[in-house]
This record gives structure tokens, sequence and C-alpha cells, in this order.
């Protein structure tokens, strides 16, 4: 999908700029055209000659190389895509700020192709409200933003921050430079993320969940054009930067249900991602629980199902895809749960398989429809999961 598509890769002096050399590899095997711009500190941590000998072309720093100028004009109307990885904190102060100082930004500020930017930095960094406040400005000015990864990071913290791995980002290019728009004017709802229900005003009932998988969905959907409302539980590990997602966070499952039902009516699409609690504390304690001799007894209250009450709502112009986390006779259960709750389709992931379930970069998928058709995939980044999953319930839309 990438064969004879121009792929410019801005590339600035983070450490995760060790990867450049196996992701240009990856696009060229992929039949992209690649042209390597780099800062000045990014030549400190990878070598403009491996990047050069890999991507078939003589690797630009310098706005000027003794007597020849580098046309930043000419190189920012040249690309089909402008990819920036990895994006320092620096270098992404600068594009929020609209500051040129090296031929990178030179190139960025001239660019008229689509532009994504990888963000690499420590966890610190990546959360310091400057920086997320610079996130904001570059999805203001239509660039996308991949987000980080959760992993071991350069200072030897584990944590937010990591630039997405290679396959990912090749993965991301495949999927924006052979998108046909196939979402626009379509409104698609999706909930993402954990509840939490309280048993005081310190303590709560609550899951694992990470909300990746929704956000992935998220930006995919608005990607291929779609207006999106993500109804987002606590806790997410990052939220998506776009002005075309609509972010409503919530806490509880009864408010992630209203939030639902208030925009439910007009939406194409909805896909429930969300790991709902199934029961919350009957009357929590308006103020802190102390500790004292002998048990606690808690009585639960189921919460309102979502999936089932959309279910019971959607009319025929409307598809709803629901998700089933399973531990065992997870074919049986996910079919079960895709009649019970009216759904169109049911996503199942297995916590028996490798790289899937909560927290986790990867997830493994099968999906199911009311016509008994099954599609199976391997295990993958969840931005490709995303991709998979719109392009089944559009294959039938």
């Amino acid at each position: 999908m990438l064969r004879g598509k121009k792929i410019l890769l801005g590339v600035s002096g983070s450490i995760a700029a060790y990867k450049t050399p196996h992701l240009v590899r990856l696009l060229t095997k992929a039949g992209a055209e690649v042209r390597v711009v780099m800062t000045p500190s990014a030549a400190q941590f990878v070598s403009p000659l491996a990047l050069s000998t890999v991507s078939k072309n003589k690797v630009l720093i310098n706005l000027a190389d003794e007597d020849q100028w580098a046309n930043h004009v000419q190189l920012g109307r040249w690309a089909d895509c402008m990819m920036i990885a990895p994006l320092s904190c620096n270098t992404l102060s600068k594009m929020a700020h609209g500051t040129c100082d090296n031929l990178l930004l030179a190139v960025y500020l001239s660019a008229v192709c689509p532009v994504v930017v990888a963000p690499a930095m420590d966890e610190d960094m990546w959360k310091h409200p400057s920086t997320q406040n610079n996130i904001q400005a570059l999805a203001s000015f239509g660039n996308q933003i991949i987000p980080v990864e959760h992993g071991e990071l350069a200072s030897g913290l584990v944590g937010a921050g990591r630039m997405a791995e290679p396959e990912t980002l090749v993965s991301w290019l495949e999927n924006q430079l052979s998108s046909n728009q196939d979402l626009i004017g379509k409104k698609v709802l999706i909930t993402a993320g954990p509840t939490h229900e309280p048993i005081d005003p310190v303590r709560f009932i609550g899951n694992r969940s990470t909300g990746k998988m929704g956000i992935a969905l998220a930006l995919a959907s608005a990607e291929r054009g779609a207006e999106v409302t993500l109804v987002l539980g606590p806790g997410s590990s990052s939220l998506p930067s776009t002005s075309s997602i609509n972010i409503v966070q919530v806490q509880t499952a009864q408010q992630m249900l209203d939030a639902c039902l208030r925009v439910f009516p007009e939406q194409h699409i909805a896909i429930l991602t969300a790991a709902v609690a199934d029961y919350a504390v009957g009357n929590p304690s308006a103020q802190k629980i102390k500790k004292g001799d002998g048990e606690f007894t808690l009585k639960m209250e189921r919460t309102p199902d979502i999936l089932q009450t959309l279910g019971g709502l959607k009319n025929s112009g409307q598809c709803l895809v629901g998700f089933a986390l399973e531990t065992e006779n997870e074919r049986e259960h996910a079919l079960a749960k895709l009649e019970r709750k009216n759904a169109d389709y049911i996503v199942l992931n297995s916590l028996n398989d490798l790289g899937a379930g909560f927290g986790t970069d990867t997830n493994k998928i099968s999906i199911f429809d009311r016509s008994q058709n099954e599609w199976h995939f391997e295990t993958k980044s969840k931005q490709a999961v995303a991709q998979d999953i719109l392009n089944v319930v559009l294959s039938k839309a």
C-alpha cells in the first residue's frame, strides 16, 4: 500500500532515533521512496550515514551545505506525507510556536502534505502541562499525533513516553495513505476505559482497563473522516489530540450510560470497548469509612447494561459493536453475548492469548456477526487492530 509513495522522515534529537534505520528499512521494503531530514542534535543519536544507506538518498541536516542550498519548499511539496519520528520535547515546542531555526522546522512549515508526529520522551516530560499544551496546539494545526506507548524508558523508569514501534508507524502510514475517507459524514460513538464505582470519597471498585483500544479506535475513525464522540472512563493513559474527537470524561457506569444516551440517536456506528463495572455499591458512604475490627461487608447492586440498553434502542440504520473479554469458553460466550445484547458485531479477546487484554499495546481479536460470519486476526498493535475492526464493520455497511 506504500508502493510509489513519497515519505519525508524528520528525525529529531531523542534516544528513540536509534529505531529510525529499521523504520526506513520497513518503509523502503514496502515500496516507498524515503528522504530523511535530521536536526543537528539527532545526528548525535543515529548516524546520517546509516540512514543514507538504508534510504538510498542523501540525508539533509543543514539549510546550506557548502555552496548548495537545501530547498525546504521543494521538499515540503515533494512528499505524500511527512512523518517526524521521533519527535523530541524540544522540537515539539518549536513546532507548536512556529520557531524556524533548522532545516527540519523549515521543511515542516513549508509542508503542504499531511504531517504526522510520533513523540518520544521521558514520562514526566510527556505529562508536563506545557508538553500537553504543545501537543494540543499541533493537533489544532491539523497534524496527526501517534500516541506514545507505555514501557521502559531511557531513564530506566517504566511509564508513558516511548515512541511507537516502527511497525506501528508503518501501519499508520499504510492506513493513512490508502484511506478513502470512508467515514466522512458519519458519526461514531466509542466508549473506552474502566468505570470507577465509589465505595466512599476515596475508595472505589474498578478494573485494569487503560482505554488504549478505545482511544485507538477513536483516532482511526477520525483519520477516516468520522465525527467521533469518545466517552472515556477514568485513568486513561493518554488522551487523543484532534479536533474531530469530542471527549466526554465520566467516572461511573451510570454516567457512561447517560453520556451515550444523549448522543446515540444520531450516531451511525457505536463501538463499546469500555470495561464497565458489573456491580456498584448500593449506598456509597458520604464520608471516608474508618477501619474497624471484624469483617466489613458491601451490599452490591447491578449497574446498567450499556450495550443491552443501546441494543434495545438502535434502529435499522445503526451499527452496534460490543466487546467480550473472556477467560474460558470464549467463542461460546461471545456468540451468546452477541444475541443477548442485540449487537451487530462482537469483538472477542481472550486473556489466554499472549499480548491481549488490559494495559498492553497489542491485542489479538476475533470478530463475529449475526450472520454467523467470523474473522480471526493475529496479534497486532492496537492501532492496527482498530483498522481491522473498522474494515470489517464498513465491509458490510
